[in-house]
């Protein structure tokens, strides 16, 4: 396979529309942007498409000459979409990704079956829409065969990113590890905002507002590590203030069980006084 193969994206959504960028940035040639036949699908695959200089096409017309084909596509429709290409093509010699971080590479069976090699290629970034991060010192969570995991390798580093193996069977572990770095992570931040509104804030001032502290604290977290980046009432051990907020977040729907599985966290894993008795305060809130 040549130093740089080929590669066709399946799936023109979040996902994969950042690889596709990437890829073309990074001096790699996307032959084909291929989508659902539906018109939206195709109308986000046009859009992608244009954007890396490639072609747009569907299941019914893709060509999939590519060297390496990345499916994009969401986890429940991977091994859908797999079936649906499979005849497409001649797949013996080639090599198929797929980005699902929960998902095994045994998604792209039908394709391993025809000869490709297969592997899965999650990276640990968020995606979201309007935004197209850098893949620049991402890790890349990668398992499959050994052909594919090689070819893999090859392409997370000129992306700038790096690979690291998960072992099939922690393929779920690895994905909940994910969703607390990132999406459980706003999902604690958006309850600080109903917080905020308690004490008088809009949700955009507090946004705005609390942004310091949550970049100070992840910078903290970085270069101290846990322990260090730690503060507040519980290592304090004081009891009086824990109550205190306890009492008030009983009036916002749902803050008290978050602040009380976060506090329960803490006494598992941090730097905290007296923690039987936090942990006697935090029980009668339940």
């Amino acid at each position: 396979m040549a130093a740089k193969p080929q590669i066709a994206v399946v799936g023109p959504g979040r996902l994969g529309t950042a690889l596709a960028v990437e890829l073309t940035r990074r001096g790699y040639r996307v032959p084909e942007i291929i989508s659902r036949s539906e018109h939206a699908s195709q109308q986000t695959a046009h859009k992608l498409a244009k954007l890396v200089r490639a072609p747009a096409a569907t299941s019914n017309n893709a060509r999939l000459d590519a060297d390496l084909i990345w499916f994009c596509v969401p986890d429940r429709e991977i091994a859908a979409a797999a079936r649906e290409l499979a005849p497409a093509t001649a797949w013996k010699g080639k090599i198929a990704f797929h980005s699902s971080g929960a998902l095994a590479s045994d998604e792209l069976n039908v394709l391993r079956r025809r000869g490709a090699a297969v592997a899965s290629v999650h990276p640990m970034m968020t995606f979201v829409r309007g935004s197209i991060p850098s893949l620049k010192g991402v890790p890349f969570g990668v398992e499959g065969d050994a052909a594919a995991v090689r070819v893999a390798r090859r392409v997370v580093k000129d992306l700038g990113g790096e690979v690291f193996t998960v072992r099939k069977q922690n393929k779920a572990a690895y994905h909940a590890w994910g969703a607390f770095a990132s999406p459980l992570l706003v999902a604690a931040l958006v309850t600080a905002e109903q917080v905020a509104r308690k004490a008088g804030l809009s949700a955009a001032q507090a946004r705005k507002k609390m942004l310091p502290i949550v970049r100070q604290t992840v910078a903290n977290y970085a270069k101290l590590g846990p322990a260090g980046a730690f503060s507040g009432p519980l290592v304090r051990g004081d009891m009086a203030i824990v109550r205190k907020h306890l009492r008030v977040l009983r009036e916002v729907p749902g803050a008290k069980e978050v602040y009380v599985a976060l506090a329960r966290a803490a006494l598992h894993h941090l730097p905290v006084r007296g923690r039987k008795e936090i942990e006697k305060v935090l029980r009668s809130a339940t």
